[in-house]
């Protein structure tokens, strides 16, 4: 057994003299704790996470701090971030975290490092976040550069939340330049001024509501808003109802949205950059905007503009011919919904000054088939998307022709527009609801029954909802995903044909039993079964559709590729 003898007074004496006449390490003061700058960029550790994969940088004593930029990730309610986001990501650069960062580095101690603790917080959305605040000091530290770093951030405001909530939310936000809010109590102008104060580089601005949220934000709160905020480039806004006038002047706006629109008195935008406006003013009996005087400023002070959307029964003749004498040269998209008195008098108007259009919309118009001509002799090498919904005195010929006529087309919309007269009668109001309800002066006397042949070697969608009178369809499109037969009453199984090998999904609701019958068979959920149908001379034979894809043995041979499966929705 070994004993401990205290060294004696001389022993300790000695020691002591050792030690101070020790020289000192060379480069001065022994370090128990490593360098406290990073080995890559050169600055302090504490606080850092270093983004350099090059050689390390040295900054000399005195020398003025060096910023590093980083991408950083959105703040938002997605767990996973998309491909091509700005989420940094996890590299060897782990292990040059101070150490004041990184106490209980290790992973068997129950710690994760500062980095990979921030790149986990930043996938919470913001009411997980305050919540993982409350765990430690170490957490909260971390959950505060999520806030900081946050660009883009899409909250949900409750009922009976205050302005401080939604300015103690956006005061954590330093860098933030995206807001999407879901409001579920009313705006004002005072949470407007709470977003102008806590985002000074605001870029984009979205504003939806909740069903019972009311929007109280005036004409001047709003062009204060968009004339001090130098950056927006984008603003979105739900139920404007309450602007009375409308006065926006700023040259970095670029797109601008506004719905629920209501007698608007008097209305400037001067924005020399816009680049896409939507006006919806909805359906309101005592609705006094005069359009033309909007439209025919549009075209004189936002010559940049390029996409187009005006929704409202105000819309006229008078209205699009104001648009276009405007110096809009470089329109390709052109929306103008629930005009029920623009005729092809606005269509020769519109053709003659926009001559490179890839999308028209005038669902809710009274444009017969000669407008429809008018469009297909100027666009058949530009237009891709054609909208003519609940436009009555179109038929089967019209739309016909365009498919015909052209041959980028990928989409058409001609739902409501071919009706026979007892379904026109008969039509709900819940059927009808996002249009206006037009005269009956302004239809025009159709064919009962209609036939409709379409060959198309482009078109993906075709949507025929509500076309009752069409009694008969042939389609030969091979890239058609979409088909829309809602409501198609009078559309006879024996007088269907579908040559669609690319068909994703069939709606049928309010179709007959037969034909939806028809429809599983032929391209519902069991394509091995082969279609049954009793031929026009009255004779029943049995042949295989076309579009039904049979297995064959791929180039490896590994086995049948799949069968493609078509679903009806018929609910």
């Amino acid at each position: 057994m070994y004993h401990h003898h205290p060294a004696s007074a001389a022993d300790s004496d000695a020691l002591k003299r050792k030690a101070v006449a020790a020289p000192p390490p060379s480069g001065g003061v022994a370090k128990k704790r490593g360098s406290y700058n990073c080995g890559r960029c050169g600055l302090p550790k504490k606080g850092h996470v270093c983004v350099s994969t090059g050689s390390p940088v040295h900054v000399a004593a005195g020398s003025p701090s060096i910023e590093v930029q980083r991408l950083r990730r959105a703040l938002s309610f997605d767990d996973i971030a998309e491909p091509g986001s700005s989420t940094p990501c996890l590299d060897s650069t782990i292990e040059d975290l101070s150490v004041e960062d990184e106490i209980g580095d290790e992973l068997a101690g129950g710690f994760l490092p500062v980095r990979v603790l921030v790149d986990v917080l930043s996938r919470l959305p913001p009411k997980d976040l305050s919540v993982a605040a409350g765990v430690s000091k170490r957490w909260k530290d971390c959950v505060g550069r999520v806030w900081r770093s946050a660009e883009e951030l899409r909250i949900k405001v409750p009922r009976r939340s205050q302005v401080s909530f939604v300015g103690s939310v956006l005061q954590k936000c330093s860098s933030l330049v995206r807001l999407s809010l879901r409001m579920e109590s009313d705006i004002n102008a005072t949470v407007l001024a709470c977003i102008a104060f806590s985002c000074p580089n605001l870029e984009a601005l979205e504003i939806t509501l909740h069903d019972t949220a009311v929007n109280r934000i005036t004409g001047d709160a709003l062009g204060r808003f968009v004339a001090e905020k130098r950056y927006l480039n984008s603003l979105k806004i739900e139920g404007c109802s309450n602007l009375g006038f409308l006065n926006l002047s700023s040259s970095s706006l670029h797109v601008l949205w506004l719905s629920g629109l209501h007698s608007l008195s008097k209305s400037l935008i001067n924005c020399p950059n816009l680049g896409e406006i939507s006006l919806d003013f909805g359906q309101h009996e005592t609705e006094s905007t005069d359009l033309t005087l909007i439209l025919e400023g549009l075209s004189r002070t936002c010559s940049k503009l390029k996409n187009i959307h005006v929704a409202s029964s105000q819309l006229s003749n008078p209205a699009v011919l104001a648009l276009t004498g405007g110096k809009l040269r470089d329109l390709r998209m052109l929306s103008l919904v629930l005009g029920s008195k623009i005729t092809d008098a606005a269509v020769a108007s519109i053709v003659s000054s926009f001559t490179s259009l890839e999308l028209l919309d005038l669902s809710g118009s009274s444009i017969s088939d000669s407008g429809i001509g008018m469009i297909c002799n100027v666009y058949p090498d530009s237009l891709s998307r054609l909208l003519l919904a609940l436009c009555p005195n179109i038929t089967s010929s019209g739309v016909q022709f365009a498919t015909a006529q052209l041959p980028l087309l990928r989409l058409i919309d001609c739902g409501m527009s071919m009706q026979d007269s007892a379904s026109h009668n008969d039509l709900q109001e819940d059927d009808v609801s996002c249009y206006v309800t037009r005269e009956k002066s302004t239809r025009v006397a159709q064919p009962m029954y209609q036939k409709l042949i379409i060959k198309h070697g482009q078109l993906k969608k075709l949507s025929l909802w509500g076309c009752s009178a069409l009694d008969a369809l042939h389609l030969n499109c091979p890239r058609l995903s979409d088909l829309n037969l809602n409501s198609c009453t009078n559309l006879h199984p024996e007088r269907l044909v579908l040559e669609c090998p690319s068909l994703d999904v069939v709606h049928a609701s309010g179709c007959k039993s037969m034909l939806l019958g028809l429809l599983q068979e032929q391209i519902g959920d069991d394509p091995s079964q082969l279609a049954r149908k009793r031929l026009g001379d009255g004779s029943k034979r049995v042949r295989a559709p076309q579009f039904v894809v049979q297995p064959h043995q791929s180039p490896g041979g590994k086995g049948a590729s799949p069968i493609r499966r078509c679903a009806v929705v018929a609910d």
